[in-house]
């Protein structure tokens, strides 16, 4: 049983927007289920850190959902900012439960324990002097901050942070984030959201003692990374 992750499926079973218009993206669903199905046993577990479906709301996710279940091994979504099918947890759950999806877990503000690994993480936001945006920004912190808490609480014996934006994106370092993931002893932080040429700019390195990992689907080539065991 090992623990993977994979952002960014952009998955358009429910609508008609295909990625294949990129580059790199032809037959990306075909080579992504032959890649998961390759790699992925019944007893392990992939999260998928945003980006999941182009539906808008639930029942235009519910094919991509749908496709996801059939897939092998535990899933654990984290919101992305593509996601405006993402419902409030009570219609999530009900909506998984009553269309049999049993596979799949949200986090919502909390952290789930996988093979000793304590597993959190939310949406986060880029933000910029100004801008708008910053009272999401300022609540996608305390929503990670909230689900790293409920991440000490499982006593693992690591917390790994899960994130669709980028904490730290070429010249841009947003360290509040960074000293709250430094304050839980977060060593490791896998994120997504960057695409063609702007993975020219993703951190793919240690940054005062957290190492980072750009994990969007196309970076990845459509395969799950396997999520190495604790850092030393």
């Amino acid at each position: 049983m090992a623990l993977y992750a994979i952002a960014d499926l952009h998955l358009p079973f429910g609508v008609e927007k295909p990625m294949d218009i990129f580059s790199g993206w032809q037959d990306y669903v075909q080579r992504l289920e032959k890649n998961w199905r390759a790699l992925i046993g019944e007893g392990d577990t992939v999260v998928i850190p945003g980006d999941i479906s182009w539906g808008i709301d639930l029942l235009e996710a519910k094919a991509d959902l749908a496709f996801i279940e059939s897939l092998p091994g535990n899933k654990i979504l984290i919101k992305g900012n593509h996601d405006y099918w993402w419902p409030s947890r009570k219609k999530a759950e009900a909506f998984l439960d009553e269309n049999g999806i049993k596979s799949v877990r949200m986090i919502y503000h909390d952290a789930i324990p996988v093979e000793g690994l304590a597993v959190c993480g939310t949406r986060s936001w880029f933000y910029e002097e100004g801008d708008a945006g910053s009272k999401v920004y300022k609540r996608e912190w305390l929503r990670l901050k909230m689900s790293l808490e409920e991440a000490k609480k499982l006593e693992c014996r690591e917390i790994i942070v899960f994130l669709h934006y980028p904490p730290v994106f070429g010249e841009f370092v947003y360290e509040d984030y960074i000293d709250l993931m430094r304050e839980y002893g977060v060593k490791r932080c896998f994120y997504g959201h960057l695409h063609g040429k702007a993975r020219s700019m993703a951190v793919n390195r240690e940054y005062r003692g957290i190492r980072f990992r750009l994990i969007s689907a196309d970076e990845l080539e459509f395969c799950p990374l396997f999520v190495t065991p604790e850092l030393h």
